[in-house]
């Protein structure tokens, strides 16, 4: 039996692969820091029921014979597990080659792009399996139509021989993958410059042995999109697809999913009933709540500049103000998507609508801490938009709650803070 140590287990892509490699068949045991720290992370107990062991971040959880300790690009060199796989001489592998491993022999599907990857992974696996594919799909993120007590969410167990998969650019791990099928959504400058963008994803899609569907040379246009109160419509293959996700952003993956279960055999019809029933992604326009004076709540994962558009864009639409959160995930995200950010905040941001920050989510390491929420705070300030900085959950929960007013929307939005839907939800219950 193949075993595996993974380092971050609770981390959403680390989790996913946990699960998809216990329903392999393999033993598998991880560390996370946010256990040693005292914080309880809900998807460790799932782990644990399908038979994970979670250990300390101390490298006690590395012994002799394992296959392999998997870490992602997030761990810093002087882990301690990864120092104990140094000493016991233990392969290490990065997550994306474990998971191309255990999905060896079957028919891979490959989405990724800047934006929208995660959602697209998940409509595309959720119309699969509806069509009676029984496809495996291991994902960026939970879909709420997968999540259980027992399951994370992020992985579809399938038995079919179609698997579908998110490829993160971030850390060029995509090309760790070769898949038969790929489907890039779109290209801007997140992590890479915009060229070295467009390069990274060429050469993705030259690694695909079968179709490709490219979103940044689409000669297929997307078809209008018609707002519902919460949701949308568009036509495909004349059938109107009805999502009861809100936004054109939503409304783009949906098509792109569509036309990639289209390559793969999915009549138009079927496609369109499986969106009707997609019940969105965890962290992606996730509507938790309407409080009692009917303000929405919603919590998202948008972390760079075109995700933050799209996301109060789509809410702006249905509300007279936006109340958003934000909180930058590293310090060299905000170093690096500084003055962008300032761009967007105040051309997006309504008169009336204010924006509140905490600080930087802080997640240990060796990061150069030189630049804090604070900055931006002036600086948008000084571009005439209205910015808040809260030192913590519990204070920007108290602003919220007495601030927020019928005809608000309320949104907290970034990446990496667990606190973040916490928070979400503790407004959305006032």
């Amino acid at each position: 039996m193949k075993s595996y140590h993974l380092i971050g287990i609770g981390g959403v892509g680390m989790s996913a692969l946990a699960e998809a490699l216990l329903d392999t068949g393999a033993a598998v045991s991880g560390s996370e820091r946010f256990l040693d720290q005292g914080r309880a992370l809900p998807v460790l107990d799932v782990l644990r029921r399908q038979g994970a062991r979670i250990h300390p971040q101390d490298g006690s959880g590395v012994t002799d014979g394992l296959t392999a300790v998997v870490a992602s690009s997030a761990i810093e060199p002087d882990n301690p597990d990864l120092a104990a796989a140094a000493a016991r001489g233990v392969p290490v592998l990065h997550r994306s080659q474990a998971l191309a491993a255990a999905l060896a022999g079957r028919t891979l599907v490959a989405v990724t792009g800047t934006c929208g990857k995660s959602t697209i992974t998940a409509m595309l696996g959720h119309i699969l399996d509806v069509a009676g594919l029984e496809p495996a799909v291991v994902n960026g993120a939970a879909c709420v139509n997968w999540c259980s007590e027992t399951r994370t969410g992020a992985v579809l167990r399938g038995v079919g021989d179609l698997c579908v998969i998110e490829a993160d650019e971030s850390d060029r791990s995509l090309l760790n993958f070769h898949p038969a099928h790929a489907l890039v959504s779109n290209c801007s400058a997140d992590h890479f410059t915009l060229e070295a963008s467009h390069a990274l994803f060429d050469a993705f899609l030259a690694q695909a042995s079968g179709a490709c569907l490219d979103g940044r040379r689409d000669d297929e246009p997307v078809p209008e999109t018609r707002e519902l109160d919460w949701g949308c419509t568009f036509d495909f293959r004349g059938r109107v697809v009805t999502l009861p996700q809100p936004g054109r952003h939503n409304a783009v993956n949906a098509w792109q999913a569509a036309r990639m279960a289209e390559i793969l055999g999915v009549p138009a019809d079927v496609s369109a009933r499986a969106l009707a029933s997609f019940r969105g992604i965890k962290r992606r326009m996730e509507l938790v709540g309407t409080r009692a004076d009917g303000v929405r709540v919603v919590d998202e994962y948008a972390h760079n500049t075109e995700k933050i558009r799209a996301a109060l864009r789509t809410l702006q639409a249905r509300s007279t103000r936006t109340l958003a959160v934000w909180r930058p995930h590293g310090y060299g995200p905000l170093a690096k998507m500084f003055d962008e950010l300032v761009a967007m905040f105040a051309q997006t941001l309504r008169p009336g609508d204010v924006l509140f920050l905490l600080p930087v989510f802080d997640a240990g390491g060796t990061a150069a801490r030189t630049i804090h929420s604070d900055a931006l705070r002036d600086a948008l300030l000084a571009a005439g938009a209205a910015c808040e900085l809260l030192p913590d959950h519990p204070s920007l929960i108290r602003r919220l709650q007495a601030m927020a007013a019928p005809g608000d929307v309320i949104v907290t939005m970034g990446a990496r803070d667990p606190d973040l839907p916490l928070t979400a939800s503790r407004v959305a219950s006032h």
